[in-house]
């Protein structure tokens, strides 16, 4: 019944965590950690928008591009008596 409400309320992902860490962790390797899941997901979401970008047939200077055009729409400033 235990592993049931587990299962329902973490993901895989953190289930296996939770197996591997079952002992408190020194500061320095617990930060370690955090890094190395830190890059994990930042070399997926890069590998994603890579991905996009293929798809799409975006280059550097379509992105450069977007970087520099402004789109917000100015709101309505009060005049000043």
């Amino acid at each position: 019944m235990e592993t049931d409400v587990l299962k329902s309320r973490f993901s895989n992902v953190q289930l296996e965590l939770l197996q591997l860490f079952t002992e408190d962790v020194p500061v320095e390797e617990l930060q370690l950690i955090k890094d190395m899941l830190s890059a994990y997901r930042f070399e997926r979401a890069t590998a994603a928008a890579d991905e996009v970008a293929k798809q799409k047939g975006w280059t550097a200077a379509d992105f450069e591009r977007l970087l520099n055009t402004h789109e917000r729409t100015p709101y309505p400033t009060k005049e000043k008596d």
